[in-house]
């Protein structure tokens, strides 16, 4: 794939990426009171690096992100399935919530926050698979 070479363009994935990286972690944190969560925020972070893949290029895309995206689907595997073991380990139903508070911050973290971050790692890496792939193929079909 070449790269676009419009200046628009280029400019508007610079600007874009890490102000669509910031809404998708607000609506990733927002995701337990009001709409929003892991899917939604994976998709607006998929959408940045897309646009930034299409601006700059593949290579450009693997400096940026510095992991596999098939990674970041097993990652996001790892997470969802690793939330659910602190309600196994205290013989609770499935998928019980639990929290806990961090008192430096006063954040409070929980299983059902954990659980949307896999999903969004699984999101984000499932869609730039699957866009990285489909330039690929497209790259060796003009070869």
């Amino acid at each position: 794939m070449v790269k676009s070479g419009t200046l628009i363009l280029s400019v508007a994935a610079r600007l874009l990426l890490p102000l669509q990286l910031l809404f998708s972690v607000f609506l990733l944190l927002r995701g337990h009171d009001e709409p929003g969560g892991g899917f939604i925020a994976g998709l607006v972070a998929a959408g940045a690096f897309a646009l930034y893949l299409f601006a700059f290029g593949r290579h450009a895309l693997r400096r940026v992100l510095r992991v596999s995206p098939r990674d970041l689907v097993g990652l996001g595997l790892l997470l969802g399935v690793s939330s659910t073991l602190p309600a196994w380990w205290s013989g609770e139903p499935f998928f019980t919530a639990h929290w806990w508070t961090i008192p430096v911050i006063d954040f409070k973290a929980s299983t059902p926050l954990i659980f949307d971050i896999g999903v969004y790692l699984a999101v984000v890496g499932v869609v730039l698979t699957a866009i990285t792939a489909l330039v690929d193929t497209d790259r060796h079909d003009e070869g």
